[in-house]
């Protein structure tokens, strides 16, 4: 009976992907007189050796990765541990915080490009009531790249206080009172007793935030389009240019299967660390 089921699994997922995998082995390239030959693993080797644009994307894919989670973290769990204290109206406000995160990114992209324009933004003219001359932050190579973890950040910093204040609901009281009790207060009540706790809840954010900022591709299309010069292209974003804009499949699947080993073992090193440290590592 589960036969119609995995057959349409079969067709949809891993026919696809087995597909793309020999295209990855192949110099497919349109437009060019070259015969379609067998590569190997020579477009992973280009990619990995020899495409300097590939490891500035990677470069930059990373700082958005490590800042957007910095960021959002930090301020997911302030906004929580806020809310968590709240008696009254903590619904009202958490449901007007998650508005930004319900908008699909290319809203938030031109949001971005509103609040980000140079001459009529809000966020200039805000810099100039105060003294401050606001920079081309969509212009410039030094802010390009900041303007998209802002966005981003803006965005999807309601979904980790929503994760945080679960993982914050979830914490039994007596633990924390008995914790009070024996002296746990401030930093050492976090690090020891609250970090612990939360920690299998807020993986779970962390993770999924962690594969949407490394897949990012909406808000460098809309934003900046990986620019000035390739300033702020992605990893995602630099796929696309090489399959859609200077039609290259065959090196461009390989790219795509680069960026699949690193999401694989990544996210791998990072459950084993949450299982480790949660006490639930086999």
């Amino acid at each position: 009976m589960a036969a119609p089921a995995v057959g349409l699994l079969f067709i949809v997922t891993i026919v696809p992907l087995l597909f793309s995998l020999g295209v990855s082995l192949t110099n497919l390239q349109y437009g060019t007189p070259a015969p379609l030959a067998f590569e190997g693993l020579g477009n992973y080797v280009r990619a990995l050796t020899a495409d300097s644009r590939f490891i500035n994307a990677m470069l930059n894919t990373a700082i958005l990765l490590f800042g957007g989670l910095a960021l959002q973290i930090t301020l997911g769990y302030l906004i929580a541990s806020l809310l968590f204290r709240l008696e009254r109206g903590r619904t009202l406000i958490l449901s007007l915080l998650l508005i930004p995160s319900i908008v699909s990114q290319v809203v938030a992209g031109w949001q971005g490009r509103l609040i980000f324009n140079a001459t009529s933004g809000p966020l200039n003219a805000l810099l100039t009531m105060i003294g401050i001359d606001g920079p081309s932050w969509l212009a410039t190579t030094d802010t390009a790249l900041l303007t998209i973890l802002l966005t981003d950040t803006w965005q999807w910093t309601p979904f980790m206080t929503l994760i945080m204040l679960a993982a914050l609901q979830g914490i039994p009281q007596d633990i924390l009172e008995a914790a009070t009790l024996d002296g746990a207060y401030g930093w050492s009540l976090f690090r020891l007793v609250i970090l612990p706790l939360i920690l299998p809840i807020a993986a779970i954010g962390i993770l999924l935030r962690s594969v949407d900022i490394f897949k990012t591709f909406d808000l460098v299309y809309i934003l900046t389009q990986g620019g000035p010069g390739n300033s702020s292209e992605t990893l995602t974003y630099y796929t696309y240019l090489q399959g859609f804009k200077f039609f290259s499949p065959g090196y461009a699947a390989a790219l795509t299967f680069i960026q699949l080993i690193i999401v694989v073992i990544a996210a791998k090193l990072f459950l084993r660390f949450v299982a480790r440290q949660t006490g639930q590592e086999k």
